[in-house]
């Protein structure tokens, strides 16, 4: 090898290095940027967080400074933004699992409404999602099998974005009320039901038709549940309760790195049972929700550096997926509006009908159906599982990018106009 080459590969490392820090750099303050504009118009700052992944790829940035986007995003490879992502989105569903809070549903009162609005905005939507993919498959996706694209379909329509919804519970004030408390824990149980339906799916398809391997997957991941929570939440919850902790707040460097492999080792057990490694995540957050001094002290040590640097990277991988400039048919935009719509009234519709059964007046049950309408974060996730499987193509994903970013934004001016209608005060200034 000549001098000039031992040369070339020396930088390699350092070339590549140069780039993914530009890429961090435009990410990361797009990021801020959007966020602080979305909250000054009403909207979650992870609205604007997710609309500058949408900005920094092929619909904005890249469409309008092709040359700069390709410098900027095209010069390196995106592997490194790739694993970030993933890394990110595997802390982040930990955090998502520690902050499930099923103690509500302790309450007779909750109880009740809490299963009706679950079921409520889960079957109908994933029913509807259903028949959509049926419909869809031979116009919007004719080279992918229409069974995994339906079931695909059908989850991304029924899931409700259990961490959007909290930062909006926050905003609006409702985190301490009946209908926020109603609200968040049929959401967390419809997320629960959702992965495990989106499990079973991308199980179903991965095993490529075979009733057999997917038995085995599906025994496997019983197996791992029943370990995680039968044998190690409890050796966990008797090790946390033992500790004492510093005077300091956030948890000490040993507990860092012990949690961070127990995350990791388990995105890895998942991985290795055939599904998605960010499950694993999830499921690690679950086994150590109920320790609210462990939880608190995590996110204080932890917390921010995942929603202000990961966060960001995963909505900007989903962005240079997405290509508005595609949606380039009335056909096709009319696509674009069906298929919010369809989401929006199985959803909502859904919702409202489970909160009347389960005893919400008119004005309350209105409510608790445009919360539960909120997508987002855990859209996205569904869809680019999905997608990075291959089974919903990349029409139907922007699509469906749509669709979720449509019905989170929509939460915010319908919420202040049926709040005070309930006599529910909402707070000025809270940044969710």
């Amino acid at each position: 090898m000549t001098a000039v080459h031992l040369g070339a590969a020396a930088q390699s490392p350092e070339r590549v290095l140069y780039f993914v820090l530009l890429q961090l750099v435009v990410i990361i303050a797009s990021a801020r940027a959007l966020g602080w504009l979305a909250r000054k118009v009403g909207q979650p700052r992870s609205v604007g967080e997710i609309m500058a992944g949408l900005c920094l790829g092929p619909s904005l940035f890249g469409h309008f400074a092709p040359g700069l986007s390709a410098y900027v995003f095209g010069s390196a490879s995106h592997l490194p933004l790739v694993i970030m992502s993933q890394i990110g989105l595997t802390l982040l569903m930990f955090q998502i699992g520690m902050g499930f809070d099923f103690s509500h549903l302790n309450e007779p009162a909750n109880g009740r409404a809490v299963a009706t609005i679950a079921s409520g905005s889960i079957v109908p939507p994933f029913v509807m999602g259903l028949a959509l993919g049926l419909f869809s498959q031979p116009l919007l996706a004719p080279t992918i099998p229409v069974i995994p694209y339906s079931l695909f379909v059908g989850t991304a329509l029924a899931i409700t974005a259990v961490p959007i919804l909290g930062r909006i519970l926050k905003e609006y004030g409702l985190t301490r009320t009946r209908i926020g408390a109603i609200a968040i824990s049929a959401a967390a149980v419809n997320d629960v039901v959702g992965w495990l339906l989106l499990l079973a799916v991308a199980a179903f398809a991965a095993a490529r038709f075979s009733a057999t391997a997917m038995v085995w997957r599906l025994g496997f991941l019983a197996l791992y549940l029943a370990v995680c929570f039968g044998v190690v939440k409890p050796l966990v919850r008797r090790a946390l309760a033992q500790i004492r902790w510093p005077d300091e707040p956030g948890l000490p460097p040993y507990m860092v790195a012990v949690t961070l492999l127990a995350v990791f080792v388990s995105g890895m057990l998942t991985y290795e049972i055939g599904v998605f490694t960010i499950f694993g995540g999830f499921v690690m957050g679950v086994v150590v929700h109920d320790n609210s001094e462990f939880v608190n002290r995590f996110r204080q040590t932890v917390g921010d550096f995942v929603t202000v640097f990961f966060l960001p990277i995963f909505f900007t991988f989903a962005g240079l997926r997405t290509d508005l400039t595609g949606i380039d048919t009335t056909a096709l935009w009319l696509w674009c509006v069906g298929i919010t719509l369809v989401a929006t009234i199985g959803k909502g519709a859904g919702a409202y009908v489970g909160a009347r059964i389960g005893g919400l007046d008119v004005k309350a049950a209105g409510v608790v159906s445009i919360l539960m309408n909120t997508r987002a974060l855990m859209e996205l996730i569904v869809i680019n599982i999905g997608y990075s499987a291959g089974f919903i193509p990349r029409i139907m994903y922007t699509l469906l990018v749509v669709m979720a970013i449509a019905t989170t934004v929509i939460t915010g001016p319908v919420l202040r106009v049926l709040l005070p209608k309930i006599g529910h005060v909402i707070p000025e200034g809270v940044d969710a």
